[in-house]
């Protein structure tokens, strides 16, 4: 079973993490993470805190020469801004009561539901951890989930859908050119017409002191048949990406394939016809389903969508009221984005690429990655010759 577990607050020392159930032999690089880690930092619309950060990712276990050993991986991911908080967020007792409490909730935030829930008083307590910051920790555990897709093929992309309304058109070219176009963009966007729009809008939003959301796509594309299962409702692989994209901060929606739109229109234009063929098998036309049917992968592009609310956080306070003395006031500031969509994209790759990964080992298993791959050949082979593109072996006569 493979899973992770981070920790750390948004001002603190560092981030961690530990990931659990890699297979041995899988070959690390550290650039690969630093590279996600920067991609999740970049985006017209991100705040200052951004510009303060510069993360790079340190592996301390179960990583040998390069490779896995089987063991948990466990890595941190340093705070430069701690150097500015070292008596506020310090776990020493000696710093007690040297930071006035946070007593403002902000609307939109976990500060007053995670307060009356832990009994703080103290919003700081609440905040530190409920805080975007430990997605940083979440990209470096999906980058070292990518490198196990990557070793049978499998590629997790994304890209910005729409910002503030403002859709992106972008159904017309290949996965290739929309990743490519995607990664060259400030907005993470494969429509220029549309990222100039959308920029506007973000100018807009910063001039009034207001925030604005948006919904990325991620794209899994080289994945096997048969990942997931119809046979319980926590094997649906579905319900596993759905989970995990919900998961991240401000994430409030999430669709598969069509999705809402399929709800509008009739059957006949939602359900993916079968085709056969000598050369591929089984294969679809369209891919409404996103790749997904019946909580199986169906040998499609996995194809999700997630919507994020606007950043709560807004220099344009909102009303809300003070916990100690119960009067009404304008909310906290804390330093926050105007938008921050497309880094919310990068998180949603790891976050699906892990989940991926999770339903890769449990359907090939293994130990190492040689074995892993020994099982995925012997699966894939099987499976050829039931969608009647590979002829069985005949038996040898005694």
């Amino acid at each position: 079973m493979l899973r992770y577990l981070t920790a750390g607050e948004s001002h603190g020392e560092l981030l961690m993490g530990i990931i659990e159930g890699m297979p041995a032999g899988l070959l690390i690089r550290i650039t690969d993470i630093d590279r996600d880690l920067a991609r999740r930092q970049v985006g017209y619309g991100r705040g200052a805190r951004m510009k303060i950060e510069k993360d790079i990712v340190k592996i301390f276990t179960g990583v040998r020469w390069g490779r896995t050993l089987g063991s948990p991986i466990g890595l941190n991911i340093r705070n430069k801004d701690w150097e500015n908080w070292r008596g506020t967020m310090s776990p020493d007792p000696m710093f007690l009561n040297s930071a006035d409490p946070v007593t403002r909730p902000r609307p939109g935030h976990a500060d007053l539901a995670g307060a009356m829930k832990y009994g703080m008083a103290d919003v700081r307590n609440i905040l530190e951890r409920s805080s975007a910051r430990e997605t940083a920790m979440r990209v470096a555990v999906g980058a070292v989930a990518k490198r196990l897709l990557e070793e049978f093929g499998i590629e997790v992309m994304s890209h910005v859908k729409n910002i503030g309304g403002v859709p992106v058109r972008a159904e017309d070219i290949s996965r290739k050119e929309i990743r490519k176009r995607a990664e060259a963009s400030e907005l993470r966007c494969a429509d220029p017409d549309a990222e100039k729009k959308m920029m506007k809008k973000i100018d807009e939003a910063k001039k009034t002191g207001d925030s604005v959301g948006g919904v990325f796509e991620v794209i899994v594309t080289g994945v096997p048949m048969g990942l997931g299962s119809h046979v319980h409702w926590d094997r649906k692989l579905n319900s596993r990406l759905a989970s995990a994209l919900m998961s991240i901060q401000a994430i409030k929606g999430v669709e598969v394939g069509a999705g809402f739109s399929a709800a509008d229109r009739p059957g006949s234009l939602v359900h993916d016809e079968i085709y056969w063929s000598k050369k591929a098998g089984y294969y679809r036309k369209t891919n409404n389903a996103g790749g997904i049917e019946g909580g199986m992968t169906n040998g499609e592009d996995i194809v999700v969508r997630a919507a994020m609310k606007p950043i709560p956080t807004l220099y344009k306070p909102l009303r809300s009221v003070d916990m100690a003395s119960k009067k009404p006031f304008k909310a906290s500031v804390e330093r926050a984005d105007i938008c921050a969509v497309p880094a919310a994209g990068v998180v949603g790759e790891a976050a699906v690429a892990f989940a991926i990964a999770g339903a890769m080992i449990e359907k090939f298993g293994g130990d190492s990655v040689i074995e892993m791959k020994r099982n995925y050949n012997m699966v894939m082979k099987s499976l050829r010759i039931r969608m009647g593109i590979e002829e069985p072996k005949a038996e040898k006569k005694k």
